[in-house]
């Protein structure tokens, strides 16, 4: 008995409910500088089917290039993370790098295994020039609006002054 092609099989199933379209009339997203176009897709994907008003299309994208902006400033001066002048606005909220940071983090959560690798790695290296070059806060910081338990994280924890944005 012949056998049957493998494109005549795939060519009887249905799609299901949550299948893609394989046709290029819809452009593939913006890749994200600095991670690979599987990553960058993932991180698509997640914003496109978030839940969070802040985790709208292009947020971590917008995110990642205000936490990369902020730590390019050149010298080596110590830094300090600004508070943003709308922070309830989805995007002026990332006016306050670390508002940024708590969209990356969320992003982060929410990704596949190997696209959250990836973003995690870049993320570290940035993390660790936004310790070298911000100083530790002295002062008791409150739990953050999420989840009043929880202190807030670590990054909310370093020196700020004033606000920044208009």
């Amino acid at each position: 008995m012949p056998r049957n092609r493998p494109g005549a099989l795939r060519a009887d199933r249905t799609p299901g409910p949550h299948a893609r379209p394989r046709t290029r009339d819809v452009p593939q997203p913006p890749r994200i500088r600095g991670l690979s176009a599987r990553t960058s897709l993932a991180i698509h994907h997640v914003e496109y089917e978030g839940g969070d008003r802040h985790l709208f299309a292009g947020a971590t994208a917008l995110a990642l290039h205000r936490y990369r902006e902020f730590l390019s400033s050149p010298g080596r001066h110590t830094l300090y993370p600004r508070t943003s002048v709308c922070p309830g606005c989805p995007g002026c909220g990332l006016d306050d790098v670390r508002h940024a940071r708590d969209v990356l983090d969320e992003t982060l959560r929410l990704l596949p295994r190997r696209p959250r690798a990836e973003l995690a790695r870049t993320l570290s290296a940035l993390d660790r020039r936004y310790l070298d070059r911000t100083l530790p806060d002295p002062r008791p910081h409150p739990a953050t609006s999420a989840a009043p338990a929880t202190p807030a994280p670590w990054w909310h924890r370093r020196l700020g002054e004033g606000a920044e944005g208009w």
